[in-house]
């Protein structure tokens, strides 16, 4: 049985992790890579690296050619600047190149690798699941906005033109492999104290293996136009961080701060990244996020795709670990 699978955004954080569980379940992997990006991630793995854009969609039908299965890893998933040209590209006709691309190699599924930001969130007591309406578009941020858009898309395909596609929406991901990175920036900054507290709301949380295997699972279990949030454990930010420093056996940051002192440091840090051209801000729109409980049930996924639901603490661990083995503990990121 033919079990060839092209992954778009092979070489990133989740894509490394969702390559090395596809390979260990025996699938032929076809690794479609953005040209000039570095690939240290996929270092060892028996794969078959393809190098096209995304917006390429000739290229991008080509790399699908011969393969059963698509899964769409990649995306642009900066916060800042908070409007990006490049970003909806990518995340919008990207995806509409891969809906073309599976369309004209008839594969047997396309799984689209959305964002739990798509789906209402709630507190804890009400966390969102996947009948809750997109609430996100309130912090006008486009990467929100992009992935909510091409959701549509991919379910509408499914509904008026019979593509064969699942949705799979992680939470926010833990775990290694985290090379650029993300949430490890979190991770390492309490490691060396560098953070004096934190905001009022929280997230959820989940390893981003077991997202691996939510994906992989989906390939097969997935019922056709349907979404699953693949995510696990609730967590305020004093949770968090409380559990990163227990991990990590450093001190936890000492303060909780209130909604309006965290959404003037965001209003700074937008005045700095519009006025200064700073990257690496803390924006306005993410300091309303943090303020806010995005909070969500997973329970969907676990009863129909085996979702694995690894404490959190593990993951935190696999992540600092995987730092330290490669050199990332003692840098300054």
């Amino acid at each position: 049985m033919e079990m060839n699978v092209l992954v778009t955004g092979a070489d990133g954080f989740l894509g490394s992790n969702l390559v090395r569980e596809l390979v260990g379940r025996g699938y032929r992997v076809r690794a479609l890579v953005e040209p000039g990006r570095k690939t240290g991630n996929l270092n060892g793995l028996e794969i078959d690296v393809r190098r096209a854009d995304i917006l390429n969609v000739e290229k991008v039908t080509e790399a699908a050619e011969g393969c059963s299965y698509i899964i769409h890893t990649a995306a642009i998933t900066n916060t800042w600047p908070t409007r990006s040209t490049l970003l909806r590209q990518v995340n919008i006709e990207g995806t509409c190149n891969i809906i073309t691309a599976a369309k004209e190699n008839s594969v047997k599924r396309l799984v689209y690798v959305g964002s739990a930001n798509s789906f209402g969130f709630g507190p804890k007591e009400d966390p969102g699941d996947e009948t809750r309406p997109y609430s996100a578009s309130k912090y006008r941020l486009d990467y929100f906005n992009s992935k909510h858009q091409a959701q549509q898309i991919v379910l509408k395909e499914v509904r008026k033109n019979g593509l064969r596609a699942v949705i799979v929406n992680p939470t926010f991901m833990v775990g290694p492999f985290d090379s650029k990175p993300g949430f490890g920036v979190i991770i390492l900054a309490v490691y060396h104290e560098r953070i004096p507290g934190c905001a009022v709301g929280g997230r959820n949380y989940v390893h981003v293996r077991d997202v691996a295997v939510g994906i992989v699972n989906a390939l097969d279990r997935g019922r056709i136009g349907d979404c699953y949030l693949l995510g696990n454990r609730n967590l305020s930010y004093r949770e968090l961080f409380d559990m990163i420093a227990n991990v990590t056996g450093v001190r936890p940051p000492k303060y909780t701060f209130p909604p309006f002192i965290i959404k003037i440091y965001g209003m700074f840090g937008t005045f700095l990244g519009t006025i200064a051209r700073k990257n690496d801000v803390v924006s306005f729109a993410i300091a309303r996020i943090a303020c806010d409980e995005h909070y969500y049930t997973v329970q969907k996924a676990v009863n129909e795709l085996d979702l694995p639901q690894t404490p959190i603490e593990t993951a935190i661990k696999d992540a600092f670990v995987w730092f330290q083995q490669n050199g990332y503990v003692e840098r300054k990121i």
